[in-house]
C-alpha cells in the first residue's frame, strides 16, 4: 500500500461488450519562420473528463461528421480558432483506445498552412495553446515518469511522461505522439 492506495501495474480491463466512444485528434505540425518543426498542443479547461490535461486538439465524433477525419478537422478548427483551409491532413494513423475513459481515438497527422498570431482557442474547452518545438519534446531529457493517482480505480502508479515548457504530456496523448515525433523529425511527413 502507498498512501492508503494500492499500487497497480495497470488499470482494470475494460468491461467486455463495452462500445468505446469514437473520437479523433489532429497532430498539427508546422515550420516556423526559421524552419524549425513545431507542434501545437492544447491545455484543456479544468472541467470535463480530461480537465486540465495537455492534449492534441480533437474530440468526440458528432452525428453530422461523416468520417473520423472530418471529426479531427472540425474539432481542431473549433479548439484552435482555425478554418478547414488552414490545415492539411497528411496521414491517418491506427486508432488507439484509452485505458480509462472509454474512448477509441483516430489520430491524424496534419500540417498547418496558417498559424494565427495570436492563437484564438475555443475558450469553453481550451485553457491555453502550447506551441512547442518538436526537437525539444522529443529530446530524451524531456522523458521521465511521474506517480499519479487514478481515483476511479483507487490506485496510484508511475506513468511515463514528457515534460516541456512547464507542462506534462502523458497518457493517450503521449502514446500517440511517441512514435510520431521521431518520424516527423526524420522527415516522414511533408511539413
Amino acid at each position: 500500500m502507498m498512501g492508503g492506495v494500492a499500487a497497480s501495474s495497470g488499470p482494470p480491463a475494460p468491461t467486455p461488450g463495452t462500445v468505446p466512444t469514437p473520437a479523433a485528434v489532429l497532430i498539427p505540425f508546422y515550420r516556423d519562420t526559421d524552419g524549425t518543426l513545431r507542434l501545437v498542443l492544447i491545455e484543456r479547461t479544468r472541467h470535463g473528463q480530461h480537465g486540465g490535461q495537455i492534449a492534441l486538439p480533437g474530440g468526440k465524433r458528432e452525428p453530422t461528421d461523416t468520417t473520423m477525419r472530418e471529426t479531427a478537422v472540425r474539432e481542431t478548427c473549433e479548439e484552435l480558432g482555425l478554418r478547414p483551409a488552414d490545415l492539411e491532413v497528411l496521414r491517418e494513423l491506427e486508432p488507439v483506445r484509452t485505458r480509462s475513459t472509454g474512448f477509441e481515438v483516430w489520430p491524424f497527422v496534419g500540417r498547418l498552412r496558417r498559424v494565427p498570431d495570436p492563437w484564438q482557442p475555443g475558450e469553453a474547452e481550451v485553457a491555453s495553446v502550447l506551441d512547442v518545438r518538436v526537437d525539444e519534446l522529443a529530446d530524451p531529457a524531456a522523458e521521465g515518469d511521474e506517480e499519479m493517482e487514478f481515483a476511479a480505480w483507487n490506485v496510484r502508479r508511475r506513468v511515463p511522461v514528457r515534460r516541456i515548457a512547464g507542462h506534462t504530456v502523458w497518457g493517450l496523448t503521449l502514446r500517440i505522439l511517441d512514435p510520431v515525433l521521431a518520424q516527423a523529425l526524420a522527415g516522414e511527413y511533408p511539413v
